[in-house]
């Protein structure tokens, strides 16, 4: 793979089921296990064939995505190449990459930006397949879109939302191109012929009609695929990525705290007569006092007192003071609850 590999992160969409943390800020940058969303995503892809040869495109959303994330990525990765596009109109996947066109040709890798997958990239330097699907078997198929493959392991179509269960492949939204320029034509196609559901184009619409052109698609399975698009599959993944990368406890001070491991806790945070953990994430520079904080997420700057908060979400300079009774909260940033 001579080429320069274009990697797109759409992430353009609203977040409506991330509220009230995406009210100021983007999904991509809500943190989980430690780290923002996105730096999450980012690491994926240290398996590619040729990682100094990569390209970023980052389709954001008009404000919050336009303001927020070139100048996240310029702060953490200021060594790698990237390009923003802005999506003013949220009409779907399709519609995201269709306005990015002018960075698509060559090779490309699309993931949604919700998406985190324990894969290995490395097998696409010696890829031959116009496109690969990476799926994941589930039990009910039907909130997914699906690959149905064919008895020569080629993919026949994509089903978006099916009726029934026998397709069990679920596409997880992470998709290889061999030719960018490929998949925009059949975009352009889509369009052409309307090719919508609720009014949005989707993507497996559109790789379903390069393959009625000829195009030859197959699916690279996986097991792990974690969600980060509701707040209640924010917090499971802060479990699963705590269980599989272990505590990472910088520097802080601590008076008189029990730690039940795995934990992840940022440099500047002070700490006293509590316990952390298990599967907590206590961001930067957080204020804690005589409390209890088990699979839970503080991001930075957090005050929380007299509490014990379990299943949590707590957003950036929040206060939280409790009444010693275990609470599940979910608190947007910079506000204030008092629990009496």
């Amino acid at each position: 793979m001579a080429e320069t590999l274009k990697i797109v992160i759409p992430m353009g969409g609203w977040a409506t089921r991330m509220r009230p943390h995406t009210y100021n800020k983007p999904k991509p940058l809500v943190s989980v296990a430690g780290k923002a969303i996105l730096e999450h995503q980012l690491d994926m892809f240290k398996t590619m064939p040729n990682p100094a040869n990569l390209e970023y495109v980052f389709i954001v959303g008009p404000f919050l995505g336009e303001l927020q994330i070139p100048a996240f990525i310029e702060e953490k990765y200021p060594d790698i190449q990237a390009h923003y596009i802005v999506q003013h109109e949220m009409q779907g996947q399709s519609h995201a990459l269709w306005l990015a066109r002018e960075y698509l040709h060559g090779p490309m890798q699309m993931v949604f930006s919700d998406t985190l997958i324990e894969t290995d990239f490395s097998f696409l330097a010696k890829e031959t397949a116009d496109s690969v699907a990476w799926v994941m078997p589930v039990p009910d198929p039907r909130r997914f879109g699906v690959a149905e493959v064919g008895g020569d392991g080629w993919v026949t179509r994509f089903i978006e939302k099916p009726q029934t269960l026998e397709n069990n492949l679920a596409v997880v939204g992470c998709y290889y191109f061999r030719e960018g320029r490929e998949l925009i034509a059949a975009i352009e196609e889509q369009f052409n012929r309307k090719v919508t559901l609720k009014n949005e184009y989707f993507l497996t619409d559109a790789i379903s009609i390069m393959i009625e052109h000829g195009a030859k698609v197959r699916v690279n399975e996986i097991s792990t695929w974690l969600d980060t698009g509701t707040i209640e599959a924010t917090l499971d993944t802060n479990k699963v990525l705590l269980d599989k990368l272990g505590s990472n406890i910088e520097t802080f001070k601590r008076e008189n705290v029990q730690i039940i491991e795995p934990v992840v806790i940022r440099n500047g945070s002070e700490i006293r007569d509590s316990t952390i953990g298990p599967h907590a994430s206590i961001g930067a520079n957080c204020r804690i006092s005589n409390s209890s904080i088990s699979e839970s997420i503080l991001e930075a700057g957090c005050e929380i007192q007299d509490s014990a908060l379990n299943r949590s979400l707590i957003g950036r300079q929040a206060r939280v003071r409790g009444d010693g009774h275990v609470t599940q909260l979910n608190v947007g940033d910079n506000s204030e609850v008092l629990l009496s």
